[in-house]
């Protein structure tokens, strides 16, 4: 099977939705955005305009803060996630960091806490597109729902340990249990499990 080629697919531009219902801040996050080599094809000031721009640009990344009118960024997060559209970045002020729990639970994959810089920017928004196209991939291998959220809770727990054990980042853990997987036949589920269990040296493979 001839595999994608890979520079082709680090380079391809992200496609990403802004909403922010402070002018200011969106404009200021679009700037940003684009000086860092994203694409902003859509704005919007609240959370039901930024389902609708979601559903209709599919964009590779919605960036939503959490307080808006009409439907609040939790709300939007969730249609969002839950049609699998993209990935979510939630943006909260430092006040609201109870909401950041409500936000991952709605589906949200990364968040920002106000006022950031463009060095917290980045790796959010890496690590939301990162962890967004590992549950795409284990929502191909698992179709039963209740599966899916086993496996991919099994994948959490052994990334940890991965991470803890081999010193590998968080990407690179996925990779290592995708690749183990694969080697060994097995599914990812049976691989992490394994790891959480046992640890990374009983399978043999580095």
């Amino acid at each position: 099977m001839t595999q994608p080629d890979e520079t082709t697919a680090t380079t391809a531009v992200r496609r990403v939705v802004i909403a922010e219902d402070e002018a200011l801040i969106r404009m200021d996050l679009a700037e940003m955005l684009g000086e860092e080599g994203y694409d902003v094809v859509g704005q919007a000031g609240d959370g039901r305009r930024a389902v609708e721009l979601a559903r209709e640009l599919r964009p590779d990344l919605v960036v939503l803060d959490v307080k808006m009118p009409v439907l609040d960024g939790i709300a939007a997060a969730e249609v969002i996630a839950g049609e699998r559209i993209a990935a979510v970045v939630i943006l909260t002020a430092f006040s609201q960091r109870e909401l950041v729990e409500r936000a991952r639970d709605a589906g949200a994959m990364a968040y920002l806490v106000k006022p950031f810089t463009r060095s917290d920017l980045v790796p959010a928004i890496e690590m939301a597109l990162s962890r967004f196209a590992e549950v795409a991939l284990l929502e191909q291998e698992v179709s039963d729902l209740q599966e899916s959220l086993a496996t991919r809770k099994a994948v959490e727990r052994a990334k940890s340990v991965l991470q803890d054990q081999l010193g590998l980042s968080e990407s690179d853990a996925f990779r290592w249990i995708q690749k183990t997987a694969m080697d060994l036949r097995l599914s990812m589920r049976q691989v992490a499990e394994g790891v959480v269990e046992h640890g990374p040296g009983t399978t043999g493979v580095r």
